[in-house]
């Protein structure tokens, strides 16, 4: 081969040579692409948090939504950086093991249980490894959910509204509103665990005070005006409610009849009483749902439910409707409504 053909030859594997690197090079830029974004979307995953309500969206809305406030607050945008899975049970509480179970099936990231033992109860039984946040649990240590307030122990934790003399703190405000009160009406749902258990305080309260009671059982919204004609029927000259999914789904009914019956009630939180109750006395409604989005966080972020203790109410309000007192002509006395912290004219 003479000097000319080798150089030609030469040169033509050269240029072979560089194609065939310059495709390794793609190839493995090609590959490293993928592997980078395999692991951004790793990365990425969305967490997907379980609601849990045995109440209707309607009925619970402006809780929902303060939940969702300490969300954003935190940082989360629903639908970017998280998931919701939203399960309602209507106020049907025999609904609530198959929406829990069906967070279970979805794989959610954390279930919040809304709406107190009514919701917890099932949520636990649907999982004992998916993290919990529960709300306005009245005892969870007696409804083993939980070993103590401080060390939880399993995978619930959250907020509870246990505090000492609510049930006879209210009876008290009634007997105090109502001159020479000696007999009420109390309204609760038997199905749900933290009413009952609720109930028996009532009736512990009942007989420290003197005050007899007339039990008035409801287990859907058909029961409520049979129960109002109960309670007229025996004379009894006031209503205490006890907070429960039927219950508080039906606010604006319960309040209504009421009214109508010429019954000063008392209810367990304010929101009845912007529904047209007459009084309330608990603690802040909202504030266990905002507290309840900062669990969800610690918890996205690693924290376990074990380790984190569960809160008690702290605040305390009582809430008067005077419009509704007038209607039902009744005259709330200086020295109760000089207590209130809300006044609704």
């Amino acid at each position: 081969m003479d000097k000319r053909l080798r150089m030609e030859f030469g040169s033509a594997f050269n240029r072979k040579s560089k194609i065939q690197n310059l495709k390794w090079l793609v190839l493995g830029a090609m590959l490293f692409a993928l592997c980078v974004s395999a692991e951004a979307q790793q990365a990425k995953k969305v967490p997907r948090i379980g609601y849990l309500s045995g109440g209707s969206p309607s009925s619970v809305s402006a809780r929902t939504e303060v939940f969702r406030q300490g969300l954003r607050e935190l940082g989360y945008v629903e639908g970017t950086s998280i998931i919701m899975e939203y399960r309602y049970a209507e106020g049907k509480l025999d609904r609530l093991p198959d929406l829990a179970a069906e967070l279970v099936r979805l794989k959610v990231d954390v279930i919040v249980a809304a709406g107190g033992t009514a919701t917890a109860l099932p949520a636990r039984q649907a999982t004992r490894t998916i993290p919990i946040v529960m709300t306005n649990v009245g005892d969870p240590v007696a409804r083993g959910l939980i070993a103590s307030l401080a060390q939880p122990g399993g995978n619930i934790t959250g907020l509870t509204s246990a505090s000492p003399d609510l049930s006879g703190k209210r009876l008290e405000l009634l007997k105090e509103a109502v001159p020479r009160l000696t007999r009420v009406a109390v309204l609760w749902e038997p199905s749900d665990q933290g009413a009952a258990a609720n109930f028996k305080e009532t009736e512990a309260a009942a007989r420290a005070l003197a005050v007899q009671l007339q039990s008035l059982e409801v287990r859907s919204l058909e029961d409520f005006e049979s129960a109002f004609k109960e309670a007229t029927k025996a004379r009894s000259a006031a209503l205490a409610v006890i907070a429960s999914p039927v219950i508080t789904s039906n606010q604006k009914q319960i309040a209504h009849l009421a009214t109508k019956n010429r019954l000063p009630a008392i209810y367990p939180r304010g929101d009845y009483v912007a529904s047209g109750g007459l009084m309330s006395y608990g603690a802040d409604q909202f504030e266990p749902y905002r507290r309840a989005a900062t669990y969800v966080d610690k918890i996205l972020k690693g924290a376990k439910p074990a380790d984190l203790p569960v809160e008690q109410p702290m605040k305390f309000e009582l809430v008067i409707n005077l419009k509704t007192a007038k209607q039902i002509g009744l005259t709330i006395p200086p020295n109760v409504l000089v207590r209130a912290d809300r006044v609704i004219k």
